[in-house]
């Protein structure tokens, strides 16, 4: 297991990224789930060394919008994130999510481990058998790379406006 100590050292975490376009309804409904105790939007899985926000909003970089999530496993597991993961968006669009689109808005699970790719298969071909969605799901499973943490500006955002998402 790829756990990270955090905080304390009694108080072991781990580490799970998700996209699901835009990072501001993502992070704020992660942050919501018991056994999390920390998500942080930012950047994942493009060319571009320390992106900002403009060059991703481009498109050119290959970064995807991502809430990178730290959680307690022995509180909340791995496998119960992705299932709200697939809850929160439409994992059956490709690189968009409503108004929102481009490849940085892509439905994407950045694993961190062989464990963590296993369970995100397994769920996904779960949820594509079981008919729940019209269209297949197109939510990709990556390995996970440097996570670029996005400007000050984007963290919590909607919780510093007192602001809803319909995601």
């Amino acid at each position: 297991m790829n756990a990270t100590e955090h905080g304390s050292a009694s108080q072991m975490t781990e580490t799970a990224t998700f996209g699901a376009g835009c990072f501001w309804g993502v992070e704020a409904r992660f942050r919501k789930l018991d056994g999390v105790t920390d998500a942080t939007v930012g950047y994942m899985g493009g060319t571009t060394t320390e992106p900002t926000y403009e060059q991703v909003c481009t498109g050119t970089t290959g970064h995807a919008e991502v809430v990178e999530v730290v959680f307690d496993p022995k509180v909340i597991s791995y496998e119960t994130l992705v299932r709200a993961f697939f809850e929160l968006h439409d994992p059956t669009q490709v690189d968009r999510q409503g108004p929102d689109v481009g490849r940085q808005y892509r439905s994407v699970i950045f694993v961190h481990n062989e464990e963590q790719n296993q369970v995100a298969c397994a769920v996904k071909e779960t949820l594509n058998q079981s008919g729940q969605f019209a269209a297949p799901i197109a939510t990709a499973v990556e390995s996970a790379d440097t996570f670029w943490r996005a400007e000050e500006y984007h963290q919590q955002y909607l919780a510093r406006r007192g602001g809803q998402c319909g995601v």
